[in-house]
């Protein structure tokens, strides 16, 4: 989910051209009949003359049986090209993150989960209906009960089913009562399939009014929200639950409590 892939055929075909054009180097342009010897006086550089057709299929017979003989130079250069296409695509999402920075940490319509004021934060897009996003249920809580000056912006990012977006919008319009994250803990913590009158039975146990909840679930801000999580997403890439960011670095997918301590680390090393 959400990871780079170069394409086969593209990296063939310019592993390919690249090889034929290292032998088109090497071979050079055919020599001249009046090319100066060597103690003769220099002379204008006349440009390189073209290779004729036989010439051509000469090289492309000697690049044909060059590959043939060593394929595993081939497989080298498609193994480079993917770690340099791999690398390239991955700068490019850090950039797309930075520039993004303001959107993913810090809108104030956003829930924030754990210290609002923490100086490390966590980006995460879930939805209610995913079974990975609940099984990273129990990680977050161990973080935000020992890494105290952890932030976690909470991306409502329904995408499963029309019920994902009557979780989100319940949970959003929950925080005009106050209860966001006791509607958040008990929609992640709820198994089997949830349906509308799931919902409104939990936000019921949340303490929640039901009717002034649904009133203000219809509210255009909450429609802001999941409008502006979703373009945050496609303009990263994001097309999956859970993804979480953390510094510089994206993750696509559940992620152990290991690893999620490890990029915590990093990015409070580069604070």
């Amino acid at each position: 989910m959400g990871r780079y892939t170069a394409n086969p055929r593209s990296a063939l075909a310019l592993a390919v051209l690249a090889l034929a054009g290292a032998f088109l180097m090497l071979a050079g342009a055919p020599v001249r009949a009046d090319t100066p010897k060597a103690d003769a006086a220099p002379a204008a550089t006349p440009a390189p003359a073209g290779f004729d057709a036989t010439q051509k299929q000469a090289i492309e017979q000697i690049v044909r049986d060059y590959l043939l003989a060593n394929p595993e130079v081939l497989r080298d250069a498609l193994i480079e090209l993917g770690s340099r296409e791999k690398a390239a695509a991955e700068d490019q999402r850090k950039q797309r993150i930075a520039d993004l920075r303001a959107e993913l940490e810090r809108e104030p319509d956003d829930p924030v989960l754990g210290n609002p004021d923490g100086a490390i934060t966590i980006v995460e897009f879930f939805d209610y209906q995913c079974g990975y996003c609940k099984a990273m249920k129990p990680v977050m809580q161990n973080i935000l009960a020992s890494e105290k000056d952890v932030r976690v912006v909470m991306k409502e990012f329904p995408i499963l089913s029309a019920v994902s977006v009557t979780a989100a919008r319940a949970a959003l319009a929950a925080r005009e009562q106050g209860k966001y994250q006791a509607m958040h803990d008990r929609l992640m913590g709820y198994r089997g399939r949830l349906s509308d009158e799931a919902v409104f039975a939990i936000a019921g146990e949340a303490g929640l009014d039901i009717e002034r909840l649904k009133a203000d679930m219809q509210a255009p801000a909450v429609a802001a929200v999941l409008e502006r999580n979703q373009q945050l997403a496609e303009r990263l890439e994001i097309s999956g639950t859970p993804s979480f960011i953390v510094g510089e670095t994206l993750v696509p997918g559940a992620v152990n409590e290991e690893g999620l301590r490890k990029l915590i680390a990093e990015t409070r090393a580069k604070l």
